[in-house]
């Protein structure tokens, strides 16, 4: 059986390793396809595919977009992108300029309330010089942000030949109602996968979520939503998805020719 990790981050956005080192892991650990989904940013896709050759391992290109929806933040991983296309490449963009405006409001109100520098002294400790953390509603420094629509995010992965999947829905403080709307407004939209088995899933969801896949005709992924060693799941260290699932890579070239090989 295939070793498949979709979804993990690098210092390109909120992770801590660079893309190479993220590679470097995941070939340690055995896994033989990975994606590299960072936040709203594709700038490390070229260095982890180079290392992935290197490493023999099975590269999947993608991101892992933010959205707002209902009033919430809702993150869509886009699997097998073009990450040349101009209208993927133009959204992101604009996603990482509003993230650098709301860093600034940021830091405007922590001055405000006494804390002096705090924008100069993130975009020096921050690896990418426009992902730049939030801090908690109620306390100092809280901004209200809108980041980009379903509609917008689903549009710009299909256009870019990839396929788009609903990360850990269970992170979401959705009731049912609200996260069956979500599923099915996903769908329509032309949303193709939900992720089941991830490190942002406790064990006892894995079944609830293979369920509401096949309830909704979704394929299933997986990923550890990889950040840092020592934090949550390591790469490719997920259990399987529940047998009765449709995985996102069931008709992917790539994924034939490395069972044809095995």
């Amino acid at each position: 059986m295939l070793n498949i990790d979709l979804h993990c981050h690098s210092h390109i956005s909120d992770g801590v390793l660079p893309p190479a080192g993220v590679v470097a892991r995941a070939a340690a650990n055995g896994v033989d396809v990975f994606a590299l989904t960072d936040h709203d940013d594709v700038a490390g896709l070229g260095e982890a595919q180079a290392a992935a050759d290197d490493a023999g391992i099975t590269f999947i290109p993608g991101v892992e977009i933010s959205v707002t929806w209902s009033g919430q933040t809702v993150h869509i991983v886009g699997l097998r992108i073009d990450p040349l296309n101009p209208l993927l490449s133009a959204g992101l963009g604009d996603i990482r300029v509003g993230r650098t405006a709301r860093a600034q409001r940021m830091a405007d109100d922590l001055d405000k309330a006494g804390i002096a520098g705090a924008f100069e002294g993130a975009r020096a400790y921050a690896a990418n010089k426009q992902i730049i953390g939030r801090v908690t509603p109620g306390n100092p420094g809280y901004v209200e942000h809108e980041w980009t629509t379903l509609v917008n995010a689903v549009s710009w992965i299909r256009a870019s030949g990839g396929m788009a999947v609903l990360a850990h829905p269970g992170r979401y403080a959705f009731n049912a109602r609200q996260l069956h709307i979500l599923l099915d407004t996903f769908r329509a939209l032309g949303g193709e996968g939900i992720e089941v088995v991830t490190g942002s899933h406790h064990p006892s969801e894995y079944g609830k979520f293979a369920d509401l896949a096949r309830a909704f005709g979704f394929k299933a992924s997986c990923g550890a939503d990889f950040h840092a060693p020592g934090e949550g799941i390591d790469i490719g260290r997920l259990p399987a998805l529940p047998h009765y699932c449709k995985p996102v890579w069931l008709d992917w070239p790539e994924i034939e020719q490395l069972q044809a090989k095995n």
